[in-house]
């Protein structure tokens, strides 16, 4: 009997080899039924979505999302400066010179006021009226330059307390006009780094002034607001975080640098992020409408030594930057911008005319630089 145990044990081995699935089959299941509801008791209703909830656009705390991402700004084809110079020049048959003006104009700037707007509750409330109705949907970017700053030296008085209760009384109107408007408010260009061009005992009126200042359009529901945080080529970050802590940073989404400098983005992306730091995080926007080839630097001795100087007034060398965005490749900079105005006087300086006066050759040679 032993030498047939062979042939058996390999007869069982063939069946079960021939009943085993290959390892690689898959094996497919029909799909088990649903489950009847159980009797006596009642089917819960399916949960309505979690609903997200809304974004602040003041966007105050650091953490949270860059309120300018996804929105459309204004462009004011109707009344913007730019947008008329080119529809005269092409219906003077100049079309050449207007599409080079019409590669300003199709970039959105932001809307300047100041004390030549005497009722300017009035004022911003039509000019946002006016874009609503003519882009429906996009945000008005407006630009707060009320404070008096015309000269730099130990006596300036920038108009004394008249001045002060003036100013005061002309904001108070600006943001009854904006109400609960959505918009975008670079506040006070330069007034935190010409602090020290005022006579000594009216720099701590400048700072009261300027702390209600940005307590009033803090409370602003919908307003995004930025307050002057100097340039890269100009007072050191360090210097600048004092005055800002001192008017009231926290208060607001954060601060904007370069705007109405010419220096190079880099440089400010730099800076501003030195000066995020100290300022607890804030996040910053960038003026970049003039600086596509950098600032514009001389050098003089002086009794310190050789020290550089930069040329304020109408540069030669300026280009237009990089295009208004929220793609700026830095979590802190909110947006690329154009607080300045391109083709718009600086001075009376370089052959142009008077400060904020549209200057046709000063745009063309822009435009033509690209």
């Amino acid at each position: 009997m032993l030498r047939y145990r062979p042939l058996l044990s390999l007869s069982v081995l063939v069946l079960s080899l021939a009943l085993a699935p290959a390892a690689d089959a898959q094996v497919s299941l029909p799909p088990l039924p649903p489950l009847p509801p159980l009797p006596g008791l009642p089917q819960l209703p399916t949960p309505p979505p979690v609903p997200t909830p809304p974004q602040d656009p003041r966007g105050v705390d650091p953490s949270s999302p860059n309120p300018l991402i996804g929105r459309r700004w204004v462009l004011d084809r109707q009344w913007g400066v730019a947008w008329r110079a080119a529809r005269h020049l092409r219906s003077s048959g100049r079309s050449g010179d207007a599409q080079l003006v019409e590669r300003i104009a199709v970039n959105p700037v932001f809307k300047k006021f100041g004390k030549y707007d005497r009722s300017p509750a009035d004022a911003v409330r039509k000019y946002i009226q006016r874009a609503r109705q003519a882009e429906p949907g996009a945000t008005p970017q407006i630009q707060i330059m009320r404070h008096e700053g015309e000269e730099c030296h130990p006596r300036y008085l920038a108009g004394g307390v008249a001045a002060d209760n003036s100013y005061k009384r002309w904001l108070d109107g600006l943001a009854d006009g904006i109400g609960n408007s959505r918009v975008v408010i670079a506040y006070e260009p330069d007034s935190v780094g010409t602090v020290d061009c005022l006579a000594p005992h009216r720099r701590a009126a400048r700072y009261r002034m300027l702390a209600w200042g940005v307590d009033r359009v803090s409370q602003l529901p919908n307003a995004t607001v930025y307050i002057e945080g100097g340039a890269c080529d100009w007072k050191p970050a360090s210097m600048i975080a004092k005055r800002l802590r001192k008017i009231g940073i926290h208060k607001v989404r954060g601060f904007m640098v370069n705007a109405t400098h010419y220096a190079s983005t880099r440089c400010n992306l730099n800076y501003g992020r030195q000066l995020s730091r100290m300022v607890g995080g804030k996040h910053f926007i960038i003026n970049t409408s003039e600086n596509g080839n950098g600032g514009q630097y001389f050098y003089a001795r002086t009794s310190q030594g050789r020290r550089r100087n930069t040329v304020w007034c109408n540069p030669t060398n300026t280009k237009m930057g990089p295009r208004p965005t929220t793609n700026t490749g830095d979590p802190l900079a909110d947006a690329f911008v154009y607080i300045g105005r391109p083709g718009f006087s600086s001075g009376r300086c370089n052959g142009g005319p008077q400060t904020g006066s549209w200057w046709l050759e000063r745009a063309l040679t822009l435009a033509r630089r690209g």
